[in-house]
């Protein structure tokens, strides 16, 4: 079994006086991560709230009403709590009247808990967030020179658990999820359907990734307008497909300052929506680029949220085409890198950024030393 990484963290939260909220995409493993936590705990009660009878019986529950359903057990885990229409409301009185329980709560739709727990559990939680599983996971499991011989496999079919422990099979559990789990939150958030002009949302941001993304002209592309295109945007961020990455800006004139890349946290789930699984090798250089770019950002960014390392994260490209991929600014400073499939000398880019930010740090990641950055 791959153990994950967020799992020694929630052991240490577990009865700490505070609601643990672990959000995340569908099918990443959230509710396999906490039954190797509590499987063993006779004292733990699972409420499914993907389940109709479970939502209908929280539905006006009160106080009372929740405490003669928790009973005796001491672990209250409430899966998928965002299908609960007050769902903030049963987290909080779980929380405030009955003390004694430790609460936990999966969400994978952030859009819709996060507005329905922020006022309701101020103060009163650890939220995390859990992805598909990372190459720090694998190799941690296994073998880092394993691991590392599958990174093009893995630059193509992605990390999701099913996808991951079930070789042979990548293509169609893939299309699966792309065409059913991708849709089951998106479809309940204001209305949206699952139109061809999402699809083509989807298709038009998936050919994108390592560019900057224009909304005017996706919305062309679409055949939507560039205020619905930011709005889908936004609910697709929100249900864990995809994330923004935006310029960062101070000093220099001539900076972009608005400018947006869009990622996917999966490229599996990326290929599939484009129905691409050609090998990474068979690719030209523009398309192994954006991979490789997405790959590591997307590592990156599991290493920050299980290290708990805040950062603000912003890509940099002047109006002259200088650009830099990937900048974390933490403890008051620019960290820069460079993505390379091959060894490189630094770019004019970075010179450019340096003598503006002479305080920043460089480093140059390509794929024979990349592990040191996403382990």
């Amino acid at each position: 079994m791959i153990h994950r990484e967020l799992e020694d963290t929630l052991r240490g939260r577990i009865g700490a006086g505070k609601a643990i909220i672990i959000m995340g995409p569908r099918q990443v493993g959230k509710s396999t991560l906490l039954h190797s936590i509590f499987d063993a705990d006779p004292n733990a009660l699972w409420i499914d709230a993907d389940n109709i009878g479970t939502q209908m019986t929280f539905e006006d529950a009160t106080s009372e009403m929740i405490r003669t359903i928790i009973g005796n057990h001491k672990v209250v885990i409430i899966d998928e709590a965002q299908n609960l229409n007050n769902a903030g409301l049963t987290l909080k009185r779980i929380t405030d009247y009955i003390s004694d329980v430790q609460l936990v709560a999966t969400g994978s739709s952030s859009f819709e808990l996060a507005d329905k727990i922020k006022e309701a559990l101020t103060g009163r939680k650890w939220e995390y967030r859990l992805y598909p599983i990372s190459f720090s996971e694998m190799s941690h499991t296994g073998d880092i020179l394993k691991e590392t011989s599958m990174l093009e496999h893995r630059m193509v079919y992605g990390y999701y658990p099913e996808v991951v422990s079930t070789p042979g099979d990548e293509k169609a559990i893939l299309s699966s999820l792309a065409s059913d789990y991708l849709y089951k939150d998106i479809i309940k958030i204001d209305g949206i359907k699952k139109t061809d002009r999402l699809v083509r949302l989807l298709r038009a941001l998936a050919l994108q990734i390592g560019s900057q993304v224009s909304y005017n002209e996706v919305a062309q592309t679409c055949g939507l307008d560039p205020k619905t295109v930011e709005k889908y945007i936004d609910i697709l961020e929100q249900s864990y497909i995809v994330f923004r990455l935006g310029s960062f800006s101070r000093n220099m004139r001539n900076e972009l300052k608005k400018s947006k890349k869009i990622y996917f946290y999966d490229l599996g789930i990326r290929n599939a929506i484009l129905n691409n699984f050609t090998p990474f090798a068979n690719r030209d250089d523009h398309e192994r680029g954006g991979l490789w770019e997405n790959f590591l950002i997307t590592e990156r960014l599991k290493h920050c949220e299980y290290n708990r390392i805040i950062a603000n994260r912003y890509f940099w490209r002047t109006k002259d085409n200088k650009e830099i991929d990937y900048i974390e600014e933490y403890d008051g400073i620019l960290h820069t890198y460079e993505f390379k499939l091959k060894k490189d000398k630094e770019s004019q880019a970075i010179n450019s950024f340096k003598k503006a930010y002479p305080n920043s740090t460089h480093e140059i990641i390509n794929i024979s030393d990349f592990q040191q950055f996403i382990i």
